[in-house]
């Protein structure tokens, strides 16, 4: 059995996880923010405090084995653990075979068959996982409201500093269940022994973003061998100064500038209505990934603002460009200020991938 003090070590870095959520919001509003209409151009050390908070932010896992898989009645411990949110959570695959083998009913198993499952929902290895908690843990996230007196400098200005109490509405930590069996082939990809297929996956997603911000794939298929391995390493390893001295080749390619900005929105639909042949059955929601060319500037060569551009690609959710009437934008679990400006945003709070993943949350 774990022991209290190891859970309650646990549930203190769980407030911290609050506290970064809601100051990294200020820290975004700060280095961002300046009028509805206008967005100023951030200074690159600005650019590069931010991302460093970025790559701060981490969130409490506590993993169960699912009980069709476990051999004893009363189900294994949990693993607890603290990941970062730009991780992916197939990385914690080895860490987890060893520490359930004695409970598994088939030891045999290899640890690459595992998948994860929140609430009887798969959940998609190639998300990251500060990504996954965005869009399934029902937090709420970090807002202006969740900080109290302006007593902290962040990026030049004063910003607010958040409270350790989590008002965020989630149980803390996320609760999610391994599985060894029933693989959901439907809905999830088989991972390999080697980590070929995850390592495929990232380096697709890489590829992708590299083509939308230049039009070509041609800056990161010029990359060395050593710079792609850095590169993965980098993700592997949590290494900010390792991802940068790749990362910066990619988003400034010599002799040209940015065309678009690597953006997915992910934006929450209702179940279908149940029919009358069905009845007692549960319908789950979906989410829905929207995607579309995100310049960097406006026709009237107007900085871009992530106001406009979720504007123009969902306007029945965001009908305005300056506030959030029927939706907010979360990014990195804060509400990200409608003019922010989408540059400054892709090159200091992008995932590791390339792109901006944004989660629509509801309001009202």
């Amino acid at each position: 059995m774990h022991s209290r003090r190891s859970i309650d070590v646990l549930s203190a870095k769980a407030g911290i996880c609050t506290v970064r959520r809601a100051t990294l919001h200020n820290a975004i509003r700060a280095a961002i923010l300046n009028s509805p209409v206008t967005v100023i151009t951030v200074m690159a050390s600005s650019i590069a405090q931010l991302q460093k908070k970025v790559w701060a932010g981490s969130l409490p896992l506590e993993i169960r084995l699912a009980a069709s898989d476990c051999r004893t009645f009363d189900l294994a411990d949990p693993y607890l653990v603290h990941v970062p949110r730009l991780s992916y959570l197939p990385f914690l695959l080895p860490r987890l075979q060893r520490f359930f083998a004695s409970s598994l009913i088939d030891p045999s198993v290899e640890a690459h068959d595992a998948w994860f499952s929140f609430e009887n929902v798969p959940l998609k290895w190639h998300y990251p996982v500060g990504l996954l908690y965005d869009l399934f843990s029902c937090a709420q996230p970090a807002t202006p409201e969740d900080a109290a007196t302006a007593s902290s400098s962040i990026i030049g200005t004063q910003a607010f500093q958040a409270t350790t109490e989590d008002s965020q509405g989630a149980e803390i930590p996320w609760k999610i269940t391994a599985h060894y069996t029933e693989f959901p082939d439907e809905q999830l990809v088989r991972l390999d022994k080697e980590g070929k297929v995850l390592l495929d996956a990232y380096i697709n997603s890489v590829k992708e973003a590299d083509f939308i911000r230049n039009g070509t794939a041609r800056v990161v298929m010029s990359l060395s061998r050593d710079d792609s391995t850095s590169l993965w390493r980098s993700v592997e390893s949590h290494n900010l100064n390792l991802f940068n001295s790749v990362n910066n080749k990619l988003l400034n390619p010599p002799g040209s500038a940015l065309r678009h900005i690597p953006m997915k929105v992910y934006l929450p639909t209702a179940p279908p209505q149940i029919s009358d042949s069905s009845p007692g059955v549960a319908q789950q929601g979906s989410i829905r990934v929207v995607q579309g060319l995100v310049t960097v500037q406006t026709s009237s060569r107007q900085s871009q603002t992530l106001g406009m551009a979720l504007n123009a690609l969902l306007p029945t959710v965001f009908p305005s460009r300056r506030n959030p009437v029927l939706a907010c934008p979360v990014l990195h679990g804060a509400v990200v200020p409608m003019s922010a400006g989408v540059e400054d945003l892709c090159r200091a709070a992008s995932y590791t991938d390339g792109f901006l993943h944004i989660a629509v949350t509801m309001l009202g």
